[in-house]
């Protein structure tokens, strides 16, 4: 009797987690394959070319907002028409001066009550948008970019595309097994999936850093997205009004990420207990709403369902220990797809050897990541403090 009890819960337990599983892996499927095939171009042939605005925001970066505005200058190169603004947001360091001295326009926000990236996005672009500023991207202080950058931007934009995002990658792909694999893993979210979204005719999504917003997406869709994921949230925001962002794949933002155990636990429980946060709080209605017929949410509500990618493949080893027929043959069947995405990063992210070999260290990343689950709880708080990750000398980050 105790054998037969024990062998029910098993099998309820194995069916259960196959079930959650699966939303997140038909995604992970239908993306990679999606992905890997040759992608529509995005037009980028404006009649007119908009007013834009390259907005910076900034909390204490000091030390790096100057190679950042330089960077910045160079991919704007001879476009015309093109502002850099930099928001020194509850700054305690010469942030403002600094930037000021180099010459860019500098908007200075203090509001210890309401902390964070999005509010400083709100600030800024109310101001800009009352000055005629027809298109703003958004680039972190801590970023740099590649030749080409703002004239593709407004290309596009005067194009009458309603949003767009860039390639994201990391500056610092090389500098530890952390960021090798934090590279790859970034190759999947970054660019593979907003590759496969753009083939499906989907909107890609923003990922916070190098995309842009039409005059007319933010009148309609006003950036009052206050979480730790703002830029998931307002992405949400936006599919909802019936908006779609678009990919750009000719030109890349490129930040680093902190090399050091402590910045990169900080970075880490941030961003996934932000989005595990909007998992809480949107799901539900995202369910409700698919259901009631708009379609055009059942994509953004399977992406939240598919766990960050070192939890998804926790829980599929979790389901192949299971001893139960439904376990091993769900399990094998999502780690197939863990393979197959993989194989399509690598695919796109014309990896090599290096890449190959870095896999190795994933056990140790997965326990690395078990270890944050403390850290990510607290970030799930809605009032949780926008934490400035810790870097490097001349590692920063916005």
């Amino acid at each position: 009797m105790a054998y037969s009890t024990m062998g029910l819960v098993l099998s309820v337990i194995a069916t259960a987690l196959a079930i959650f599983l699966l939303p997140g892996s038909l995604e992970l499927l239908i993306l990679s394959i999606a992905g890997v095939l040759k992608q529509p171009k995005t037009p980028c042939q404006a009649k007119t070319l908009p007013k834009m605005a390259i907005i910076v925001p900034a909390h204490n970066e000091e030390d790096g907002i100057a190679d950042c505005i330089d960077s910045l200058r160079n991919g704007i190169g001879t476009c015309k028409d093109t502002d850099i603004v930099v928001i020194a947001d509850n700054c305690s360091d010469g942030t403002a001066a600094r930037a000021d001295a180099l010459g860019v326009r500098v908007l200075v926000r203090e509001n210890t009550e309401q902390r964070g990236k999005g509010y400083a996005l709100d600030f800024a672009f109310r101001q800009l948008l009352d000055e005629g500023y027809q298109g703003f991207v958004i680039v972190d202080a801590d970023s740099r970019v590649t030749a080409g950058f703002a004239s593709t931007f407004q290309q596009a934009l005067g194009s009458g595309l309603d949003a767009l995002q860039c390639r994201y990658q990391l500056l610092n792909a090389q500098t530890s097994w952390r960021t090798s694999l934090q590279h790859i893993a970034l190759l999947g979210f970054n660019v593979l999936r907003l590759r496969g979204r753009q083939k499906l005719g989907l909107s890609v999504g923003i990922l916070g850093n190098g995309f842009a917003l039409s005059r007319d997406t933010l009148l309609a869709v006003p950036y009052d997205a206050t979480s730790i994921a703002e830029d998931l949230e307002y992405h949400l925001r936006l599919v909802r009004a019936g908006r779609k962002v678009s990919y750009i794949d000719t030109v890349t933002v490129l930040a680093a990420a902190p090399t050091q155990q402590q910045g990169a636990s900080v970075q880490r429980s941030r961003w996934e207990g932000g989005r595990f946060r909007l998992i809480a709080d949107e799901v539900p209605g995202l369910i409700r709403a698919v259901l009631a017929g708009h379609w055009l949410l059942l994509e953004p509500l399977a992406e939240l369902l598919l766990l960050p990618l070192a939890f998804h493949a926790l829980l599929v080893a979790v389901l192949l220990l299971l001893p139960t027929g439904l376990a091993i043959a769900g399990g094998l069947l999502y780690l197939t797809v863990l393979l197959l995405h993989l194989i399509a990063i690598f695919i796109v992210g014309h990896c090599g050897w290096r890449e190959l070999k870095i896999l190795a260290s994933v056990p140790f990343y997965l326990i690395w990541k078990l270890a944050l689950l403390p850290r990510l709880w607290r970030s799930m708080d809605k009032n949780a403090a926008w934490e400035r990750t810790v870097r490097e000398t001349n590692d920063h980050e916005s």
